[in-house]
């Protein structure tokens, strides 16, 4: 049996979440998007090929959820080591996969995603729980670095 199987590798992120999370970090930049589901003013869509560019100041990523998903989460990563990026990924929760334990098990703070995410233009709950991972600084790091679970609602 295969769990968290999708046909679909594009999850629109919630505005209510992505809200909650921009009243903490105030976004600069999304780094996956189209002109249909940005969520910042500044994003790069599949044409500016974000994996290219420098990512800079406050990110956020809803990268795609498919095999190309460690690609995404690595540039993540080391955008924020270079010391020029936090960036706020929202992810599925796949523990069990290697780029799980390369890059998140490294983030700074990991918030688990309490009870699972209705992403925008599906009409059920998503059928694989998400999580909030957080590569470099920010304010209130210290209160927030611990992780847990971060509720929205």
């Amino acid at each position: 049996m295969v769990h968290f199987m999708s046909k679909r590798s594009d999850w629109a992120t919630p505005q209510d979440f992505f809200d909650k999370l921009n009243e903490k970090f105030n976004f600069d930049l999304d780094v996956c998007a189209d002109a249909t589901n940005a969520k910042c003013k500044r994003y790069y869509s599949i044409e500016d090929d974000a994996l290219s560019k420098t990512w800079k100041g406050y990110c956020f990523m809803n990268p795609p959820y498919g095999r190309e998903i460690t690609k995404w989460v690595k540039k993540a990563y080391h955008s924020a080591e270079t010391g020029e990026a936090t960036v706020v990924c929202l992810l599925p929760s796949r523990t069990d996969t290697k780029w799980w334990h390369e890059y998140i098990m490294r983030a700074d703070t990991v918030w688990f995603v309490k009870g699972r995410l209705k992403f925008d233009g599906h009409k059920n709950s998503a059928p694989f729980p998400s999580v909030v991972a957080v590569f470099g600084d920010y304010s209130d790091y210290k209160e927030w670095r611990l992780g847990g679970f971060f509720t929205y609602t």
